[in-house]
Parts: C-alpha cells; structure tokens; sequence
C-alpha cells in the first residue's frame, strides 16, 4: 500500500483537474449555461460519465490518501488504518470483487479486439447509416451537409461494413441490411477490431467503469483519445458543423476517403498503447483480489 501525504494528493489532484479544464473548460462553462454541442455533447451523454465525476481524481487501487476525509463513504472506498494511527482512504479491495465480471468482460473484450488486424474500409459511414432514409435527424440543430436525397446517395455508392454493435444498433431500418454483416450484442468479442473509431473511443467507456479503481491519470488519457476520436467521427459525418469550427472530411469523393484512412490509422495506432494500458489494469486488479483474499 502506497500513502500519499495530503499535500501530495491535493496537488495532483489540483493538476488533475487543470488537465481537464484544458481540455475542456470552455465547453463545460457553456454546458453549464445551458448550451448544447453536438460534438461534444456525446462524451458526456452517450458515455454517462458526467463531468462532475471525470473532475473529481482518484489515485487507483493499491494507493491509500491520507487526511482524505471527502473520500469517506465514497463509493467503491474505505478507510485504510495507517502507521501512524490516523486514518486514510482507499480503493476498497472488496470493491473489486463486486465488479470482477466486469474486469474480466473489459480484458476479454480488449485482448480479442487487440487480437485482430485493423480495418480501414468503413470510411465513417456509420453516421451516414443512421439517417438513412429517415426524417428522424439525430442532431436536429445542425443541417445535413448534402441534405437527405445525397445523403442517401452516399450510402448507396459504397458498402456498409461497421463492425461496432453500439454503432450499428442507431442504424435505420433501411440501412441495417445494407451492412456487410449483421451485428448483435452477443457477437461483440467476436466482430471488434482495432481500427474502429468507436471501438478505440470506448477505451474511455471501458475505464470510467473502473473508477475508482483505476487512476484519473489515466482515465484522462482516454477521455483524451476520445475527444480526437470524436472530432474525426462528426468531421466524417454528414452533417455540416462548419459553425461550430470543424472543417468535413468530404467521404463522399476519394480524397476524402484517404484523407479519413490517414486519420483513422493514426488514431489506430495511438490505441494499441492505450489499450494496452487498460489490458495492464485489468489483470493488475484481478491479481489485487487474489492477493486481498489471500491475506485475508
């Protein structure tokens, strides 16, 4: 067990949170206010975990905060009896049992999709998929680039190969037959691969639900990822977000094809080290269990 001084913690946690507003800020402030972003919205509405939450940081399991009485009855803590009497606060190890399925689906998960070669041949085309054919827009404030009937065409001018179930369940019921193959839940271990925007995105997914078992630090790298991950996602989009300061990636013509190749490969690569961080985490924390109970 690592005992972090209060002045120690406090200042990461200061940086911590420094780091986000970064990131972020502007964007929570007008959040706040009542605006909405049709970017960067999802990160908070889809993922569900809020900003509150991603603000606040924790050290991750085998790491105890001392003087951290705001930690007291947090969920997933409990208090750690130090040398030198006085109390501290910890990721509880019993917490780890409760949510083991969860550590083994999220390392199942990664080392299937990491198993994989990545493909680079759906071109975004997910978000097209998801108002085809429909007078159901998913972002109502903002104007389809080409509007509904060359939207349509796009889809129609190339083939649908998503392999994200969580992507493929928002398409329309035109589109889902025009998918190179049908997705369900069920097959999700077995259809993931590193190439998938979503599926690289969802590194920030897997981690918040270990929280607060996994450091901020790195949970912060992912929301990160998935803030980039994001932007290629709606630049590919067809939506027209030049308002908002994001210039398209025109995946109707081959220029713009290979311009979102390039991106999506950059961003493949940048997720095997990411994903295999949290691969580390993972059998980090099963063995925490073992060892808990062991002493136990």
């Amino acid at each position: 067990m690592i005992v972090l001084a209060e002045s120690e913690w406090r200042t990461r946690a200061a940086a911590h949170r420094a780091r986000l507003d970064e990131l972020v800020g502007p964007y929570l402030e007008r959040r706040a206010a009542g605006s909405s972003h049709p970017v960067i919205d999802f990160l908070f509405t889809y993922y569900g975990h809020k900003p509150a939450q991603l603000r606040r940081w924790h050290p991750g399991f085998g790491v105890a905060l001392a003087g951290a009485r705001e930690y007291d009855g947090a969920r997933g803590y409990h208090r750690h009896d130090i040398r030198s009497g006085a109390g501290a606060y910890t990721a509880d190890p019993a917490f780890i049992g409760r949510r083991r399925d969860t550590v083994e689906f999220i390392a199942k998960l990664l080392r299937a999709t990491a198993s994989r070669p990545a493909q680079l041949s759906c071109f975004g085309l997910h978000e097209w998929a998801m108002v085809y054919k429909t007078d159901e827009v998913r972002h109502q404030q903002v104007p389809l680039r080409l509007g509904s009937t060359g939207t349509d065409a796009v889809v129609e001018s190339m083939s649908l190969r998503c392999t994200h179930f969580d992507a493929f369940r928002f398409f329309t019921p035109d589109a889902v037959g025009r998918n190179a193959d049908p997705l369900t839940r069920a097959d999700q271990v077995v259809r993931e691969q590193p190439g998938c925007l979503h599926a690289n995105m969802d590194l920030y997914k897997w981690g918040f639900k270990l929280t607060p078992l996994i450091s901020s630090g790195l949970l912060l790298d992912y929301f990160e990822f998935a803030c980039a991950a994001r932007e290629l996602d709606m630049r590919a989009s067809p939506y027209d977000l030049t308002d908002y300061g994001y210039e398209p990636i025109r995946i109707e013509t081959p220029a713009g094809r290979a311009e979102y190749v390039r991106a999506q490969s950059a961003l493949a690569e940048r997720s095997t080290g990411l994903r295999q961080s949290l691969l580390d985490v993972c059998a980090s924390l099963l063995t925490g269990e073992i060892e808990a109970l062991s002493a136990s």
